[in-house]
């Protein structure tokens, strides 16, 4: 199977839908005449025009409102974000609009939208830059949550959530855009709120999403070293959250480990352990651990951003700790 960059994955994705759909357009900074801040929306203005692929000014709140009513009115906008931290200037619309309208309308009103960009941290970018929001929008009633980790889930879950009639928050990482992964050339889409399980395993249960995965996979190495067969589930959305597969495994493994970029309070890792304890308590052998970044803001320093961030180290810690209590 040929392999192809994330990026290059999110843009077979736009380009199929947008070749399907006359109704679905992008519209966001840099993401026309640029080719897109980080070009996955390489070569689709001249593909699709200007009509379709459409430059905005440095205002968010005011191109996502446009996105809202451009989605009322039958049109389905894939609105970018240049990094979810922007997303804040236009979470007037996101949160009080698009989450809200079906409800509010009594139904009248469907908000088929989706709001993609990266999210998290990417480097020597300091506070303001750096953040995870997927706990956020994941709180509202009213939007579904997708953080893909790989280039072939990040196409079949981009065309989902485009087809999708609720409007759906659609998180990459800048860091990711360059990795390669195998993708088919034939279509296929992936059912949003379906976990999958990356690598399986007897001893431990480790669930994550996004980027993180790498550090879950790369700890389940270093575990299977000390013969801890550790199973990896990446949740890929987590609104709606597969709860069913996380606590199917805890039943199989009897131990789980959360790893999550995010800040510990209200994360979700939180609801994750709140829900296995609930509904797998009979079942675990050691306390739930998860790993989240320090609670702290991100700083500038790259020996600091190593020391907050989860890293290898501290989730088979975790896992150890879990393992051997």
């Amino acid at each position: 199977m040929r392999q192809i960059q994330f990026r290059e994955a999110l843009r077979e994705a736009l380009t199929e839908e947008m070749d399907r759909d006359e109704r679905v357009f992008l519209m966001g900074e840099e993401v026309a005449e640029y080719n897109g801040a980080y070009k996955v929306s390489q070569g689709m203005l001249d593909k699709f025009g200007s009509e379709r692929v459409i430059d905005t000014p440095i205002a968010e709140l005011g191109f996502a409102g446009i996105g809202v009513g451009a989605a009322m009115n039958g049109l389905r906008p894939i609105i970018e974000f240049m990094t979810f931290n922007f997303s804040l200037v236009a979470i007037d619309q996101v949160i009080n609009s698009a989450a809200k309208m079906m409800s509010m309308s009594g139904g009248q009103y469907s908000v088929p939208i989706v709001f993609r960009g990266p999210t998290g941290n990417a480097g020597m970018l300091s506070s303001q830059h750096s953040q995870n929001f997927e706990s956020w929008y994941a709180n509202c009633a009213g939007l579904k949550v997708v953080v893909p980790s790989n280039p072939y889930d990040a196409k079949g879950l981009l065309k989902t959530s485009i087809r999708d009639e609720d409007p759906v928050i659609f998180m990459e990482s800048e860091v990711m855009y360059g990795d390669k992964g195998e993708v088919p050339e034939e279509e296929y889409m992936i059912p949003l709120g379906v976990a999958d399980i990356k690598k399986h395993g007897s001893d431990v249960t480790l669930v994550t999403f996004g980027k993180m995965l790498k550090v879950a996979l790369q700890a389940a190495e270093e575990a299977a070293k000390d013969n801890i067969s550790v199973e990896v589930i990446d949740l890929r959305t987590v609104r709606p959250i597969d709860y069913a597969s996380v606590v199917a495994s805890v039943q199989k493994t009897n131990r789980l480990v959360i790893v999550e970029e995010a800040w510990p309070l209200a994360a979700i890792s939180s609801e994750i352990t709140y829900h296995v304890q609930k509904h797998a308590f009979d079942y675990l052998d050691a306390p739930i651990h998860r790993i989240n970044s320090m609670d702290v803001p991100l700083p500038y320093a790259p020996t600091l951003i190593e020391a907050i961030l989860p890293n290898v180290k501290r989730s088979l810690d975790a896992i150890k700790a879990v393992m051997y209590r």
